[in-house]
């Protein structure tokens, strides 16, 4: 899936600059307890730390699943192990409000300045094209490249997300940086083919992240590590 070029700034650069989608430029976890409040009232944070138990085997278990089949089955299993109840047609509630669930504060003025840079933007997210289509229609600027589960088949940390788009951009050895909060779905995989990895710690966990090509807190510094990084500057914020 990709979104007409629109853009009116300069010429464009050869350097790419892939997103995680959800956790990186958007709040999942604001818009996930927001959505499992209605269903388990003050222990919605218990429900959402057992979801994220769980739903990585579930995408392993069956990798050509719809991410609504995930989203609905790692609740499923999470109220299970909290006997937390359910209402009915409550495991469908990150499915129904995914595609509201809110931005951080600084993404749309982030995207809006690597475009103006020239730098060729694209999402790499383990969703289905019509929930993330909803979600970059609202971003301030064109995606060049989005690929999702649906299109590739697997979910990160599987290959198939980097392998794909590293075969459709043609993108050149050292024209690529990978930006995401996890570590274990993005930062690893993505070097692994051979990308730059930014990992954005919103949340530290005390991790070595001595790894990745760059650490940030948010992503506000992002324009100026970009133009560091395809300098061949490294950079960890202060």
């Amino acid at each position: 899936m990709t979104r007409p070029e629109t853009r009116a700034a300069g010429p464009m650069s050869d350097n790419w600059l892939t997103f995680d989608c959800y956790g990186t430029l958007v709040d999942w976890r604001s818009g996930m307890l927001g959505d499992l409040h209605a269903v388990a009232g003050a222990r919605a944070g218990e429900l959402l730390d057992a979801y994220h138990r769980h739903e990585p085997a579930v995408q392993a278990e069956n990798p050509a699943a719809s991410y609504r089949e995930v989203l609905a089955e790692s609740l499923r299993r999470a109220a299970a192990d909290t006997a937390i109840p359910l209402p009915p047609g409550g495991d469908q509630v990150f499915g129904d409000g995914l595609t509201r669930w809110p931005r951080f504060p600084e993404t749309d003025e982030v995207l809006a300045a690597l475009a103006d840079a020239g730098f060729r933007l694209g999402i790499l997210s383990n969703v289905d094209r019509e929930l993330i289509e909803v979600t970059v229609d609202g971003f301030p600027v064109p995606i060049d490249l989005v690929l999702t589960s649906e299109d590739v088949g697997s979910y990160k940390p599987a290959a198939g997300h980097f392998a794909t788009f590293a075969q459709r951009a043609g993108v050149a050895p050292g024209r690529w940086a990978h930006v995401a909060c996890s570590w274990f779905h993005d930062v690893e995989p993505a070097q692994r083919h051979g990308a730059l990895a930014v990992c954005v710690e919103r949340e530290p966990d005390g991790r070595d992240t001595r790894g990745a090509a760059a650490v940030i807190s948010s992503l506000e510094p992002l324009p100026d590590i970009a133009r560091a990084l395809f300098k061949g500057t490294p950079h960890t914020e202060e």
